[in-house]
């Protein structure tokens, strides 16, 4: 849809406000930042409602109609919607759209905490994919079209199919390989793709999910592109998903008063990537280059795909995004944490996450000519003044789920007293366990506790990973709904 207004919805929004209006609507500070220090701060000034001519997301006609008409053109899909929740809201929109309630679904086990909320909320009933195991570095693998096809022969019922790529260390699938399988029996493939928006926009990086075929696939602007944190993109195509109905989700899983400052740092990045994109793409991906080369020298920390393993390929991984560097640490005498509160504590250099074997690195459109000095100097120090560990730590990977005895919804629901988890084993989890960052459970509701479970949360607690629960903060507590 075009409009004879050129003008961005970040100008109109300066227009607005300079052209001075009573305000006599929402939101309550009513543009007036002098009222407070943080509104001048956060440039409330510019906070609006649904206001002429500024369009109205739950039915665009104009600016923001146009935005994601040229957010689908500069992806390359056949329809985009601007999402103001996150790829939280995107993904709970997707499945909903694409399923119905008891549903089978293919998972991926390492999918993000919405889609296992989404599986709650739609009373689905999940197939889990464990990823295989990277076993030089303890990543979790690529999900292979070769297990999709060996699930869909066991479970030929399935309705939709549903994985991260990249992941949160950056791993990728064959999702070419995998639409190739699902497509061949109708049924469609959702990426959670929150960490992958940067992909398919310059041949400096790999493909798109949607550009191999996927029929859903949700990115979050903000990981790594310049826009603000909670901005997202749903993309979709109609070969076997309804999209009115992925329209209809879209407004259901959104705020009705989505905020018009963050449309507006999504409006700003599809223009900035459609006017600039080689330009910026081609200076990030110099600047990895740059780092690659900075860090050969390394002994003990090690980076697949980076510095001496730039190019390298691995094990039961399809590829690798450049874009994240993941510092494995099982041949240094740190842990991932540790390195992790060195670079933060020693150098100002704030990671994205850690875990007990390895950390990671997030670079975006936003990286500046600093970052491969800086960070390069400070791992090759923390090589250097750590060393070797005395052995190599063995990497601790998941092989095995827990047993189910109930579905998520209903054990999510269930009734139950709160026990110490150690006093929990053989007891059905009413809640989930997460390692957050990434928001991967280790322990979905409705599956048996186990002896192995408790050793996992123990050694991630232990090694100060972060661990949540629905109702307490494990280890020490957790929701038991039965016997």
């Amino acid at each position: 849809m075009s409009t004879s207004d050129s003008r961005s919805l970040l100008e109109r929004l300066q227009d607005h406000h300079r052209e001075g209006y009573l305000s006599l609507h929402m939101p309550g500070h009513k543009e007036n930042t002098g009222l407070a220090d943080y509104l001048t701060v956060l440039n409330a000034g510019l906070d609006v409602t649904e206001l002429p001519g500024f369009d109205d997301l739950h039915a665009p006609e104009e600016v923001l109609a146009e935005a994601m008409e040229r957010a689908a053109r500069l992806w390359d899909v056949p329809r985009s919607w601007l999402q103001v929740n996150g790829s939280s809201g995107g993904l709970l929109a997707a499945i909903r759209a694409a399923t119905r309630r008891g549903d089978k679904i293919l998972v991926a086990r390492n999918c993000h905490k919405a889609i296992y909320h989404a599986i709650e909320l739609c009373g689905l009933e999940p197939v889990f994919l464990l990823p295989p195991v990277e076993e030089t570095f303890g990543l979790s693998g690529s999900i292979s079209p070769e297990q999709v096809a060996q699930a869909l022969e066991a479970h030929p019922d399935v309705k939709l199919i549903v994985y991260p790529s990249p992941t949160y260390d950056g791993v990728i699938s064959d999702t070419a390989g995998i639409c190739a399988v699902a497509h061949q029996r109708k049924i469609p493939v959702l990426v959670d793709e929150a960490h992958g928006a940067h992909l398919g926009l310059s041949d400096r990086f790999p493909p798109s999910a949607m550009g191999q075929g996927a029929d859903l696939a949700v990115a979050s602007l903000h990981k790594m592109l310049p826009s603000l944190t909670q901005t997202a993109i749903l993309h979709a195509r109609g070969r076997f998903v309804n999209i009115p109905e992925v329209n209809r989700q879209t407004g259901i899983f959104q705020s009705s008063s989505p905020s018009y400052l963050l449309m507006a740092a999504m409006e700003g990045c599809v223009r900035l990537l459609e006017e600039r994109r080689e330009e910026l793409f081609d200076a990030w991906k110099g600047r990895l280059a740059d780092f690659d080369g900075k860090v050969k020298g390394l002994k003990h920390l090690r980076l697949p795909g980076h510095g001496r393993e730039a190019g390298e390929t691995y094990p039961n991984i399809f590829a690798l995004d450049p874009a994240k560097i993941v510092i494995a640490t099982g041949h240094s005498a740190l842990s991932g944490v540790e390195l992790m509160e060195r670079l933060r504590e020693d150098y100002k250099i704030e990671l994205e996450m850690a875990l007990d074997h390895y950390a990671v690195a997030m670079t975006g459109l936003g990286t500046d000519d600093t970052f491969a000095d800086r960070l390069a100097a400070a791992l090759l120090e923390l090589d250097e003044k750590y060393g070797p560990a005395e052995e190599a730590a063995p990497m601790e990977t998941v092989t095995q789920l827990p047993p189910r005895k109930m579905s998520i919804e209903e054990a999510a629901m269930a009734p139950g007293g709160v026990d110490f988890l150690y006093d929990s084993m053989g007891k059905v989890c009413g809640e989930y366990i997460w390692a957050y960052p990434p928001g991967i459970p280790l322990i979905t509701p409705g599956e048996v506790i186990t002896t192995a479970l408790v050793e996992d949360v123990e050694r991630l607690y232990r090694a100060g990973v972060k661990l949540i629960g629905t109702r307490g903060k494990p280890p020490f507590t957790t929701v038991a709904v039965g016997e």
